[in-house]
């Protein structure tokens, strides 16, 4: 399996996985967990552009994301923080998906995919 780049190493799982020219990013959440739905949001499209940038890869790439959040009255805010992050020639597929809990003070989870 040499072809297999994993980095991030969790109890769980790898922050992300690549395989033939595609960056599998893991569900990250943000680190300042009293920071309102924008600000997490924020803290992870950071952390996206970290990993990806390990990998050799940009935002710009992203070919879907899947974003889980426990309020979807906030997903306006989330949408702000997005839309400022990312190109709007470049906007991936993307699903937001409303889920009960993602753990204490956790808004939101996202991830994503990217080609190399």
């Amino acid at each position: 399996m040499e072809d297999i780049k994993r980095t991030g190493r969790m109890a769980i799982g790898h922050k992300a996985v690549e395989h033939q020219g595609v960056v599998y990013v893991g569900g990250l959440i943000a680190t300042d967990l009293t920071a309102d739905m924008k600000g997490q949001t924020k803290q992870i499209t950071e952390k996206i552009d970290a990993v990806l940038a390990e990998h050799g890869t940009s935002k710009d790439k992203l070919l879907s994301a899947t974003i889980f959040v426990t309020d979807l009255s906030l997903r306006p805010k989330m949408n702000e923080a997005w839309a400022e992050w990312l190109s709007p020639e470049n906007l991936p597929a993307r699903a937001t998906i409303g889920v009960a809990d993602l753990g204490p003070n956790v808004l939101i989870e996202v991830t994503a995919v990217a080609a190399k």
